[in-house]
């Protein structure tokens, strides 16, 4: 069983104590990640307050994984030299003792990206996994429906099969949509921060999965580190689309709320409940 928060009643305090710990440890991130967003995920941590790294050579990716806080593993753009790759950091972090957070983009769409998912939850110690509804249940083992890698999947479908998934896995999931729900198979959170603009801009389920990297790099708690980073993320979109007109504004503004928002204003506005 996964080791967890005792009360989610002091989740706001802890919201804002991760942001400001990571905020003065400026942690190193390492990012194994997909082409289409790796400029967007850097520029996300960076906001954030962290430190992105993108290194993805084969000769170095172990070496780089001995300096940093937490490594992502991310399977956008997958190849069999990515996935292998993927492996090589992974034990590293593992045999370290470092958080891995693994983003299993479009698992359930082609048998490529499915059975490399289930390669790297077996060779690696994840720490946590975040997901569409429709990756999740196709981890779990559900034929999903999936369109690219997008999920045609809700939250509220993928919930019970989340449960069971943790259990197996003895590791917190995470599943992003119009509201978040992180279970470690024990306890079960909801974050209701977010807006619909979020939905329509390539890469923010993937940034989501890098600020939870960052938070899990000062908060070992894997539900609460998960859950306050998706709070912090989803406020800062919530910010973010009060200040723009569509997609086009809203990625500069999302990067100016990441930056700009305060511990305070974390505490006052994110929005987390145990179900």
């Amino acid at each position: 069983m996964t080791q967890t928060i005792s009360s989610l009643t002091s989740m706001p305090f802890k919201a804002a104590e991760n942001l400001r710990k990571l905020r003065e440890a400026r942690p190193l991130i390492h990012n194994i990640t997909n082409f289409v967003v790796m400029n967007f995920t850097a520029n996300i941590l960076l906001a954030t307050g962290a430190s992105p790294v993108m290194a993805h050579a084969e000769n170095e990716v172990e070496e780089m994984v001995s300096f940093a806080r937490a490594l992502l593993l991310n399977i956008g753009t997958l190849t069999d030299e990515w996935v292998n790759v993927m492996l090589k950091a992974g034990k590293k972090a593992t045999e370290l003792g470092l958080p891995i957070i693994f983003d299993p983009v479009g698992a359930g769409a082609t048998l490529l990206r499915t059975k490399a998912s289930e390669k790297i939850l077996a060779e690696t110690k994840v720490k946590i996994v975040r997901g569409n509804a429709s990756e999740i249940l196709a981890l779990a083992g559900s034929k999903a429906k999936t369109r690219g890698v997008d999920s045609v999947a809700s939250v509220e479908a993928a919930t019970e099969q989340a449960v069971r998934l943790a259990k197996e896995l003895g590791l917190p999931v995470a599943i992003t949509g119009a509201e978040d729900f992180i279970t470690d198979g024990y306890h079960m959170v909801r974050v209701a921060n977010g807006d619909p603009l979020m939905s329509v801009v390539t890469g923010t389920g993937c940034g989501a999965t890098a600020v939870i990297a960052a938070f899990a790099a000062i908060d070992n708690d894997p539900v609460s580190s998960a859950s306050t980073a998706l709070a912090y993320y989803g406020l800062a979109g919530e910010k973010a689309a009060a200040a723009s007109t569509g997609p086009g504004s809203f990625v500069p503004s999302f990067l100016d709320a990441l930056y700009n928002m305060t511990p305070e204003e974390l505490q006052a506005g994110c929005r987390i409940t145990e179900i």
